[in-house]
């Protein structure tokens, strides 16, 4: 078959240069494979989010719930007997894992070596109630429910199918879990099978038992978490929904299940928008880079295309031609990408869901969700972004008369004409970033002015280059003499190849500088929160997840037991509770002053409760505390953010006896959780919803205690508690150990983006020796020696690198200050003071040289062995 001359042509430019045409697919599947691996990581905890979902609540369309310690038994016999509700299913929950080591005498779970510490959801149901509500545990023999040992045999518990295998027991045998600090020992008398795979995956972490064991074995005795409805539609489900308020509590309220579910998964919205939005970062590198390989490889061929031209070629057929090599580099990259983000998504699922645990709820993700359309999405970004970074060196292709195609200089001219024009445009995308920050819109609306900002300092990048060679051509004459000018001056005359490749690499070393500086202080205001909550000695908190919001509580009398060791002088407590209410949940955590003497006048007020210094972001410091001491709420600022509430605004929570409104004393600076906390006295908590239970205790010892020794006594006081005791220097670390790992991922993607960059300059320095093998053969033949071409083009390199990296400093500074005080402030509501640690700019600056020159080695070793009559043979 006869290929027309023009394709011909192509490919055969295509198979004489692979190093630059491999480099362009590496950068597209880099990109790709960083935007699908944070999508597939998002929608791997969403989907397993969504399927433990159903697995729970079944058909459930709303539930009753409680107040902190859910609701008494009689609320479910009310609701059936009283109110006539038919279809009522009550229900026992909560997370526990796999124990590390099992009961003594207990021989029959390890035997196969189960993985130990997995996490399962305990749910505890009645099986006489659950037909209408969880098909699945319906059945009863064969692979479904058997009832009989279920119901009669103690702590019976049934498993799926699949998870049974996987922890290597069976019917008959036992499994040791943990249930806060306590070890206890589960009879698996069954396993379920469902049908379908998707109720398959949606059992899978699913340990169910009877209401009465869940209760003995999660310390809930003649409680219940929640209360299953099915309520139909229309008048009939509101004339039932209103015979079961009449029934509840003043304390309990029903709540749509659907709206408490969608109310969950949307915690963590903020956080995996930011994820997206960095993984976009390492595309926009990898457009730079296809825009540098496509338009080298149009520069490559000028004289060719010119003849071409000149021969009859038509503008369209070039234009093809060029958005043809460019698709053909889209597909294979991406493809490349798609492959490598599904191996690299299955890393970051796994720091996306240990994130999600430390900060918002428990969620077990066992297997990595590709949907297709991820993959479709991944596959269009990538061949989209490349033929748009390849749209402008196409039509460069196609718009100059065949005559300037022929003339070298004529598109580093028509460039350096340009230069004013791209300036007035970067400016103008300058000002719209500058404009859409101002403008207070949502996160989505900061992030779009994010990348505005950085296309704007792109663009005036090679502006800014020239410039700054001009002013460094003197001094490089004077301490390297002709070479030194010579390399000042070679970078503005190739600006086509060099100035995208430096825009390139000022992008990746400003958003490391950026996020670097964004991550390092935020740090710093941590550690100085930290230092000024964790005041006490010693602190005693109940086994707990989901941001200690959820977990087991403490019997108020080991506090008490506390307070008599010797050595300790003040004991405070502390109750954390997750409330529901129709804006979402509420995390309340109740403080136990103790009566501690305070200084109105002081806007930190140091005092002894559970861990805590409260600095005031707004209100009265002279007040405040009288205020919160006779019952008003103090809310984190993230909150007051979300909810918009302001001090003297009133908050409207479910008590015990029912809605009551609170009227909120301050807003202080707290860095605990997203979500935001609401704080309250503990003994105005204890009044309005009866919970003298503890999620911890703090210690603080007398001047001169033995801290060791407290510490020791207190740990075997504490033996066979769910509680754990730490000294306030580990609990720092374990925080600070938190926030390392939340961050793990934003580090990952810089890296990602910095490599991409690296990639483009390397690119761009390979097509540059290409093009100058003439220039510096003429040279060569002139008396320059290897070793010289050597040192001109590693001179170049690195004012290349040195140019990226001075321009990416204030752009990177300027990238922090968005993200410190808009984007964090709109996605998080945190206030974070901005801190540029010392040696941080050098740091970049060095990273900047040390990329170009990295990137140069090789180009520089294959400029100095050229042939010079080689090079010029067709001269």
């Amino acid at each position: 078959m006869r290929l027309p001359i023009l394709w011909r042509a192509s490919l055969r430019h295509l198979a004489r240069h692979p190093a630059q045409i491999g480099l362009a697919v590496l950068g597209v599947a880099l990109g790709v494979a960083v935007v699908v691996a944070v999508d597939l990581a998002n929608a791997s905890a969403t989907r397993a989010f969504t399927l433990s979902t159903e697995a729970v609540t079944g058909r459930t369309t709303h539930q009753v719930l409680g107040g902190p310690e859910g609701l008494p038994d009689d609320v479910y016999r009310r609701l059936v007997m009283n109110a006539g509700i038919e279809r009522a299913a009550p229900v026992v929950e909560a997370d526990v894992t796999v124990a590390t080591t099992p009961p003594a005498g207990d021989r029959t779970s390890t035997q196969t070596g189960a993985p130990r510490g997995r996490l399962l959801h305990l749910l505890g149901i009645d099986p006489f109630a659950e037909r209408p509500f969880r098909p699945y545990l319906s059945r009863a023999g064969g692979a479904g429910l058997d009832l009989a040992p279920f119901l009669t045999r103690p702590g019976a518990a049934v498993l799926a199918a699949a998870t049974a295998r996987e922890l290597g027991v069976a019917p008959g045998g036992s499994l040791p879990i943990r249930v806060g600090g306590r070890i206890v020992r589960l009879a698996i008398v069954g396993t379920l099978s469902p049908a379908d795979e998707r109720s398959r995956r949606a059992l899978a972490d699913l340990l169910v038992v009877d209401v009465a064991t869940a209760q003995e074995v999660t310390g809930q005795l003649g409680r219940l978490s929640r209360i299953d409805l099915i309520v139909p539609e229309g008048a009939a489900g509101e004339r039932l929904l209103s015979r079961a308020g009449a029934a509840l509590p003043p304390g309990a309220s029903i709540v749509e299940a659907a709206a408490r579910s969608r109310s969950t998964a949307t915690m963590t919205r903020s956080f995996r928008l930011n994820l997206t939005a960095l993984s976009l970062l390492a595309l926009l590198c990898g457009a730079f880079l296809i825009y540098n390989t496509i338009t080298f490889s149009v520069v490559q061929r000028r004289a060719l295309l010119g003849l071409l031209r000149a021969l009859g070629v038509t503008r369209a057929q070039v234009f093809a031609l060029v958005l043809a090599e460019a698709a053909a580099v889209a597909l294979v990259g991406s493809a490349a990408g798609l492959a490598a983000g599904v191996a690299l998504g299955s890393g970051l699922v796994r720091l996306v869901t240990r994130t999600i645990n430390d900060l918002y709820f428990v969620l077990a993700v066992r297997e990595l969700a590709i949907p297709a359309a991820t993959l479709a999405k991944g596959a269009a970004v990538g061949v989209g972004a490349t033929l748009l970074a390849a749209i402008a060196p196409a039509w460069e292709a196609t718009a100059t008369p065949p005559r300037a195609v022929l003339l070298r200089s004529s598109l580093e001219t028509r460039l350096r004409r340009a230069l004013p024009r791209a300036a007035a445009a970067g400016a103008a995308l300058l000002a719209l970033g500058g404009a859409l920050l101002a403008v207070r819109a949502g996160i989505a609306v900061a992030f779009v002015a994010l990348f505005a900002v950085i296309l704007g300092c792109a663009v005036l990048s090679p502006p800014a280059t020239v410039a700054l060679m001009r002013l460094l051509r003197r001094p490089m004459g004077a301490l390297f003499g002709v070479l030194g000018r010579m390399a000042a001056s070679g970078v503005v005359a190739a600006l086509s190849r060099t100035g995208v490749a430096i825009a390139a690499l000022v992008v990746a070393v400003s958003v490391t500088v950026g996020i670097g500086v964004m991550i390092r202080s935020f740090r710093s205001t941590v550690v100085r929160w930290l230092d000024a909550s964790l005041q006490a000695d010693l602190y005693v908190s109940a086994a707990a997840a989901g941001g200690g919001f959820r977990g087991t509580a403490l019997d108020p009398a080991l506090a008490a037991r506390a307070a008599a060791l010797p050595g300790v002088e003040r004991v405070a407590a502390i109750r954390r509770v997750e409330l529901t209410t129709p804006a979402g949940p509420v995390r309340l955590v109740a403080l136990d002053l103790g009566g501690d003497s305070f200084d109105p006048s002081a806007r930190r007020r140091p005092h002894h409760d559970p861990g805590r210094s409260i600095e005031l972001a707004a209100g009265d410091p002279r007040r405040v505390w009288p205020q919160f001491a006779a019952g008003q709420l103090l809310v984190s600022e993230a909150f007051a953010r979300r909810r918009g509430i302001a001090p003297g605004a009133t908050l409207v929570l479910r008590t015990a006896r029912g809605d009551r409104g609170f009227r909120v004393a301050a807003v202080f600076y707290d860095y605990a959780s997203d979500q935001g906390i609401v704080m309250i006295d503990r003994g105005a908590y204890v009044a309005a919803w009866g919970d003298t239970a503890l999620s911890g205790f703090s210690l603080t010892l007398k001047p001169g205690a033995d801290a060791d020794a407290v510490e020791r006594e207190l740990r075997r006081m504490l033996a066979g508690e769910a509680a754990s005791v730490q000294p306030s220097r580990a609990l720092k670390r374990l925080s600070l150990a938190i926030f390392d790992r939340t961050f793990l991922i934003t580090g990952v993607l810089r890296l990602l983006a910095g490599l991409v960059a690296g990639i483009g300059v390397l690119s761009a320095l390979m097509a540059l020796q290409l093009e100058r093998a003439r220039e510096l053969a003429v040279l060569r033949a002139n008396g320059l020696t290897p070793r010289q071409v050597w040192a001109l083009v590693t001179a170049q390199t690195g004012l290349m690198g040195l140019a990226a990296g001075l321009l990416s400093l204030p752009v990177g500074l300027a990238l922090a200050v968005i993200m410190i005080f808009v984007i964090n402030r709109r996605s998080f509501g945190w206030t974070v003071g901005m801190e540029i640690p010392p040696g941080a700019l050098a740091e970049a600056l060095g990273l900047a040289l040390a990329a170009a020159l990295l990137a140069g080695l090789y180009p520089a070793w294959r400029m100095a062995r050229t042939s010079p009559a080689r090079a010029l043979r067709e001269e």
